[in-house]
């Protein structure tokens, strides 16, 4: 991580942390106290008494580790402060999204912070595919299951040390799968059987249920047969990226089309 990269980052972090109220008088509500026991316990792994008593030694501390840390630890750290409690936040973590990858746009990095979790996508409609496929996903009680695998998906894709494109690829179509049955409201029915259900009611064309009948094919393996993409060694980066934002897109589509057919999504 070149020098111009870290200090755009750091420049951010340290607004965040300007940003963190301390008490000056008894009763003034304390933001910055919460914040340093959550990072020294959940992410330094240290004893929270260890944490200085001084403000601006706490801040040095973490301004040390940011600017000796390897470049994938600095993205961790962004990471976990962009996934921390909203309560400890003082802003909407949106806004600490857009201020971070503003910096990463700016120095030509190879990685954007959607959701939550730096990842190697830098393309904008396909970062707001992925956003809005995880949002719509996220509001909805019966789209719980396809939440969760649109965002282990996410997760198994930005994992810097050791990612799992093979399962990351597995848990974006489980994704769309979900969001199927919760539009043709039958539990039981597999991928291709719930497609079948709502293709007429949402206007679903021909070519595309079929493209997306292949697609789930491609890595199913209910028949005991697994293509050969879906071996280890032959699974990549970009597979796995092609399949959550493809994925990602069609539940985007459904979502858009089931609406306007009146079939309600709770």
């Amino acid at each position: 991580m070149d020098d111009d990269l870290k200090n755009g980052l750091w420049d951010i972090l340290k607004i965040f942390l300007d940003g963190l109220r301390s008490p000056t008088i008894y009763g003034d509500h304390d933001e910055f106290s919460p914040f340093c026991s959550s990072i020294w316990h959940n992410y330094f792994k240290l004893p929270i008494d260890t944490i200085p008593r001084a403000r601006y030694d706490c801040e040095e501390y973490i301004r040390r580790y940011f600017y000796k840390a390897e470049w994938y630890e600095v993205y961790d750290l962004l990471e976990f402060i962009a996934s921390m409690d909203p309560n400890l936040l003082p802003e909407d973590t949106t806004i600490l999204t857009k201020y971070y990858n503003q910096i990463l746009e700016r120095e030509f990095s190879g990685y954007r912070l959607i959701e939550g979790k730096i990842v190697p996508i830098t393309n904008q409609i396909e970062i707001e595919e992925i956003e809005d496929a995880i949002n719509k996903s996220g509001g909805f009680t019966s789209l719980k299951g396809a939440n969760i695998h649109l965002n282990s998906a996410l997760e198994k894709l930005s994992d810097r040390k050791a990612p799992d494109y093979r399962n990351s690829i597995k848990e974006s179509i489980s994704a769309i799968e979900s969001v199927a049955k919760a539009i043709s409201k039958k539990e039981s029915d597999v991928f291709q059987a719930a497609l079948e259900r709502i293709k007429g009611k949402i206007g679903l064309h021909p070519a595309l249920e079929n493209g997306f009948k292949q697609l789930y094919n491609y890595t199913s393996s209910s028949d005991g047969i697994r293509h050969a993409l879906m071996d280890d060694h032959n699974c990549d980066f970009e597979d796995a990226k092609y399949m959550l934002v493809s994925c990602s897109a069609f539940i985007n589509y459904l979502a858009v089309k089931a609406n306007k057919a009146g079939l309600i999504i709770k």
